[in-house]
């Protein structure tokens, strides 16, 4: 490898720490905030509304919300690492460990904050499936889903990307949908996740070659 590139090589890299580093500000940041407002047990008008908007969504759609739900399970992290490490073994790695620590992250954060699940909250909640236990904020689905798609769009060809925060994206809208969660909850999820991915990126920008 010629100076020129090994130089051009390493100014990639420190451009990709520092956008990472920010993007992990901003999601700390975010999760910080709304946790805070969480944590103040009121649901807004406007939090109200949407989570309606959403949960009220026909009951046929159930199954296929189901399955968009798994990919912000803990068993998808397991899968998304078995499919990366086709790509990349250090970006498989990073996944299993990531998404395995945003979920564990994620039950400490609703004990410290005691939300609970939006039937706490409101009256006339409609639940799509098996009543949901624990607190409410953050959504580990939705910060399950977020991370991984923040590790995975390293190695993912470009015309996927949208594709990939699509699903996250949608993993966020199914948990309101089921009725397991408010719309802070998994904003809050999301912004936890981002956070997360962004410290796995930032690893990855500093250690893989």
């Amino acid at each position: 490898m010629t100076v020129a590139r090994r130089s051009r090589l390493g100014m990639l890299r420190a451009a990709d720490t520092v956008r990472h580093a920010l993007v992990l500000a901003v999601g700390s940041l975010a999760f910080e905030r709304l946790a805070r407002r969480a944590a103040a047990g009121a649901v807004s008008g406007c939090e109200e509304q949407v989570f309606r908007s959403i949960n009220n969504f026909s009951p046929s759609l159930r199954r296929p919300v189901w399955l968009i739900m798994q990919a912000g399970s803990l068993p998808a992290v397991g899968v998304a690492a078995a499919v990366a490490r086709c790509r990349s073994r250090a970006v498989a790695a990073t996944l299993a460990i990531s998404g395995t620590a945003a979920w564990g992250l994620c039950k400490l954060a609703k004990r410290v904050v005691g939300r609970g699940r939006p039937g706490d909250h409101l009256d006339r909640v409609v639940v799509h499936g098996a009543a949901q236990q624990g607190g409410g904020f953050p959504s580990g689905h939705a910060a399950v889903a977020t991370t991984l798609a923040a590790v995975c769009t390293r190695i993912a060809p470009p015309p996927a990307v949208p594709f990939v925060w699509g699903a996250s994206l949608a993993v966020c809208g199914a948990r309101i949908y089921v009725g397991a969660h408010l719309p802070l909850d998994v904003a809050g999820g999301a912004a936890l996740g981002l956070s997360v991915g962004s410290v796995a990126n930032v690893a990855l920008s500093l250690t893989v070659r």
